[in-house]
């Protein structure tokens, strides 16, 4: 019995450098699109907080005695134009003030009494938060909102003890 060598295949050698590049060019957009679309979604929950936060802001500007609804609604756009940097007129703000007793909606923040409820909305266009060159192209007149609720107590009274 001969014993003989295993023939090995022929085998062509191919450039493979043009085939990593398809692969780039294929896979680094999507990837580009995910990690843009965390940053922007990390941006959003940031502006979140910081609308939640001016809403806190207004509506505890709202419950202190002698304030009015035009003291509130000057309160509110400087403090969302200094935490998000854009501009007082593109922010509007809502002041909603209800009656413990019968329900029904005052006219101003000043009547409201002891036990109220004061809902604040404030808003900012999408388009003054977003700062990027593709959402400049295509302007959203989207509204990003938030609200909040507070009750009116009345103040507490200093105990020495």
């Amino acid at each position: 019995m001969k014993w003989s060598r295993p023939i090995k295949p022929i085998r062509k050698h191919f450039n493979r450098v043009g085939s990593a590049m398809v692969e780039m060019a294929v896979c680094f957009p999507v990837f580009l699109l995910i990690l843009m679309g965390i940053i922007e979604f990390g941006r959003a929950m940031s502006v979140n907080q910081m609308l939640n936060s001016s809403a806190r802001i207004g509506c505890r500007s709202a419950t202190l005695d002698g304030s009015s609804n035009s003291s509130v609604t000057n309160v509110v756009p400087q403090h969302v134009a200094n935490t998000l940097g854009c501009q007082q007129s593109n922010v509007t703000v809502a002041i909603t003030t209800t009656s413990s007793q019968n329900g029904s909606i005052l006219s101003d923040v000043s009547s409201a009494k002891t036990g109220d409820l004061i809902d604040l909305d404030v808003s900012v266009l999408f388009s003054e938060l977003v700062r990027q060159t593709l959402y400049r192209i295509c302007p959203h007149s989207r509204r990003v909102l938030n609200a909040t609720r507070i009750e009116r107590r009345p103040p507490r009274e200093l105990t020495r003890g």
